[in-house]
């Protein structure tokens, strides 16, 4: 006999670790099956311990500064292991929280490996090779993705990593080649340039973290570049061969010209490959697009009582838009009504230094959208507290509808701008205008005062520029 729930939840990440609480909260008899940690990648390998990497960075830069502040650091340095091991250690107490929060909200947890076997039947095995059946009317699968390896060179966690491989390295890279730009490949590019390696960033576009705004691209560029780094951007990695040592990648400039360059390590940031292979989804008929699921706006694939949600899905892949798909899809299956998710209010950010985030459409985008535009930019040395911090690069950047008021898009680099960021977007979310931006009060001294600058200045009327 197959035990029997109300949902099951194909996966712990963000996205499925949500849903399934939000579905207990609501009543349902809720079962999760995770093949490996609880918290899924995220939390174990993902968002918060690379976090935890680029707080030591960020403190051992400023220890590197400490005379910017009238203070006295000497013969500073910096341990790897122990740097990671602090992050390992963040990771695991995350990962002890989840898996209370799951006994908190009596969910029942399947330590193994799920595969879908027909409508409503999911098959677990464990690490033992013992198999569980489990039943459901619904199930929501979120088994996550993982790193697209480059072509012919498979990531073998010595001389070729993934994130993954770069949040554990067996030792420190003197010389790193990062191919790709988007926020996995420049966080790791910043966090091994603090720590002293030597960096270079392969983008194959014409700038790097190119879903942003452009100014935001450029200015990032020129700030990691001061930094140390060397950015190619129109540029690929051609060849890549793998050495006791080594690496030699063969490298084609914006030029056309070629060059083999010896690096330490290699990181590949190209993107993702969703985990929907050998999980059953291809026998029920689960509709994909370029193998990421077909789902509607309440997270429903075409295949009746099947959910699919996170980086299985449609871009955005972001941990926070997971866990929001997580909670639409639970409410609908326990008979809630649900709003749709506007991908134009999800908040993207790069945690990279400077920060980087944004939310909704790109000056460019507004624009080739058909918009009249209004645009507020706001610099971070016209304010008391980034001057008072240290941190007096970067900018605050808004986009307007010049007809109706409606916030399209809010771009900033600069510190701490990806805790900045969510005021736009409950902003954006709550359709506000730039008369209720510009008539709420900041509070001063404070980074936020940029917010308020920015929309001030879309409208001729900043005040301390």
């Amino acid at each position: 006999m197959a035990d029997t729930y109300d949902l099951i939840v194909l996966g712990s990440g963000p996205g499925g670790y949500v849903a399934a609480i939000r579905a207990a909260q609501l009543g349902l008899k809720v079962a999760i099956v995770e093949r490996e940690l609880l918290g899924g990648i995220c939390l174990n390998w993902g968002c918060i311990p690379t976090k935890a990497l680029l707080r030591s960075a960020e403190i051992f830069h400023y220890m590197r500064h400490a005379k910017d502040y009238g203070l006295a650091a000497e013969k500073i340095s910096a341990d790897i292991d122990a740097v990671v091991k602090r992050s390992r250690g963040v990771a695991k107490q995350l990962n002890q929280g989840v898996t209370h929060l799951m006994k908190k909200n009596k969910i029942v947890v399947h330590m193994g490996t799920g595969k879908l076997t027909g409508k409503g039947k999911l098959t677990v095995t464990d690490k033992d090779g013992k198999t569980t059946e489990l039943s459901a009317k619904n199930i929501i699968v979120a088994t996550g993705a993982r790193a697209r390896d480059f072509p012919g060179v498979p990531a073998d966690g010595k001389r070729v990593w993934t994130y993954r491989h770069a949040m554990t390295p067996p030792e420190m890279p003197k010389k790193l080649l990062v191919i790709g730009s988007g926020a996995i490949g420049i966080e790791f590019a910043s966090f091994y340039n603090d720590m002293g390696a030597e960096v270079t960033v392969v983008e194959m576009l014409d700038r790097i973290v190119p879903v942003e705004d452009a100014d935001v691209s450029a200015f990032l560029e020129k700030a990691l570049t001061k930094q140390g780094m060397t950015i190619m951007t129109k540029a690929g990695v051609d060849k890549i061969e793998v050495g006791a040592s080594g690496v030699k990648a063969t490298i084609k400039d914006k030029d056309g010209k070629v060059a083999t360059t010896d690096f330490s390590h290699v990181i590949v940031a190209i993107g993702i490959v969703p985990n929907t292979a050998d999980i059953g989804l291809e026998a029920l008929g689960v509709e994909t697009d370029r193998g990421f699921l077909k789902t509607d706006a309440m997270c429903k694939t075409n295949v009746d009582g099947i959910y699919a949600i996170g980086d299985i899905t449609a871009p955005p892949w972001l941990a926070h838009k997971a866990s929001h798909e997580g909670v639409i899809a639970a409410e609908a299956i326990a008979g809630k009504h649900p709003h749709a998710m506007d991908p134009l209010n999800i908040p993207g950010c790069t945690y990279c230094h400077p920060q980087v985030a944004s939310v909704g459409l790109t000056e460019a985008k507004a624009k080739e959208a058909g918009y009249e535009v209004k645009v507020g930019n706001f610099p971070f040395i016209g304010n008391g507290k980034a001057i008072a911090l240290g941190e007096a690069e970067g900018f605050v950047k808004t986009v307007f509808d010049a007809k109706t008021g409606e916030l399209l898009g809010a771009h900033m680099v600069g510190a701490e701008v990806t805790e900045l960021i969510q005021g736009y977007t409950v902003g954006k979310t709550g359709e506000l205008t730039e008369a209720e931006f510009m008539e709420t009060v900041f509070p001063h001294p404070t980074l936020s005062e940029m917010m308020h600058e920015s929309v001030l200045g879309a409208y001729g009327r900043a005040i301390h520029i």
